[in-house]
């Protein structure tokens, strides 16, 4: 890892080369598919939707559980999420033989929740404001290891092998539009695809109902909203979160911009994704596509893509979008 002039150490290039060796068995190389009518489309989506688990955090939980000593691992895993993280630790665990703890919040999404206890997860519903210390005292309490869902060198590596695949495969890509929740998917991205093509731009994108990290950015100080301003949008993995300490320090040193997107146009992203690319994307694995729609700034991006991070959403509401 490399350190910053002041901060907390970054993950280097060569930790997500380590993470895409570790996890090569378990995690998919996903398609990078052309999106539009023409043939000649600049935009390109990295579908993590096809992740066994339907989105990214499968790639950071299992660097994360691989990365454990055997003594650790036998100790089992706690987390909190609101869904796609909690999946993929459960899933890692049960692939490792180990127990694992995920601590959710009230009202997450009934796909999501059913999901985790599918790959072997224990879900603990919280009230939302108590997620993270609810999981804390369970580590305390168990000795589990806590598997932070971004804010952790091992997790943010393992999202990184994300901008290793798109960089391998579109070598001449000029911007990679990236969702935002915690971070961790973007800080790993950003450290892969500016080490390896320091010419492109990395862009963060957030909805506009949580983007404290878009006005964050732009004061040039972390940003923290309320839930109740988060929980607002429709992207369910990007709500109630700030993003985490490591993250800040990745996305100041390495981050080209950041960006909002509105309801309509997630929603309008969604249907789009799933009429150009035959791809099921939940809200918050919409938002990048949602962004090379309809942000002005999409013309010169130029050949462009965008990580659409996720495709867990719930059926009802999926049918509810594409009928607009």
């Amino acid at each position: 890892m490399t350190k910053t002039a002041v901060g907390p150490a970054l993950v280097a290039l060569a930790d997500v080369e380590a993470a895409a060796e570790r996890i090569a068995l378990v995690c998919l190389r996903t398609p990078l598919l052309p999106v539009g009518s023409d043939g000649e489309s600049q935009l390109w989506v990295k579908a993590e939707s096809l992740q066994p688990t339907g989105a990214f955090k499968l790639r950071g939980a299992t660097n994360a559980v691989l990365s454990l000593e055997p003594a650790e691992r036998a100790r089992g895993v706690v987390t909190h999420s609101s869904g796609n993280h909690g999946q993929a630790l459960a899933s890692a665990a049960a692939a490792a033989g180990i127990a694992c703890t995920v601590v959710m919040p009230e009202g997450a999404s009934p796909v999501k929740m059913a999901a985790t206890r599918r790959w072997g997860g224990d879900v603990v519903l919280v009230p939302a404001r108590e997620r993270v210390s609810a999981c804390a005292d369970i580590a305390a309490r168990t000795g589990a290891v806590e598997v932070p869902p971004f804010d952790s060198a091992a997790v943010i590596a393992g999202q990184g092998t994300v901008g290793l695949e798109i960089v391998a495969e579109l070598p001449d890509v000029e911007t990679v539009l990236v969702p935002v929740g915690g971070g961790g998917l973007i800080s790993g991205i950003a450290v892969a695809v500016k080490a390896s093509s320091p010419r492109t731009r990395v862009v963060g994108v957030e909805p506009e109902l949580a983007g404290d990290l878009a006005e964050g950015f732009a004061a040039g100080r972390r940003m923290t909203w309320s839930d109740d301003l988060t929980w607002r949008t429709s992207a369910d993995g990007l709500r109630g979160t700030a993003v985490g300490d490591l993250n800040w320090a990745h996305i100041t040193a390495l981050v080209d911009d950041v960006v909002t997107v509105s309801e309509s146009a997630i929603a309008a992203a969604m249907r789009h994704l799933m009429v150009q690319a035959r791809l099921v994307a939940e809200a918050s694995g919409a938002v990048a596509t949602a962004a090379a729609l309809e942000h002005p700034d999409s013309r010169r991006w130029g050949r462009t893509v965008a990580v659409v991070s996720g495709g867990n959403v719930e059926p009802a509401v999926f049918a509810a979008v594409l009928r607009g």
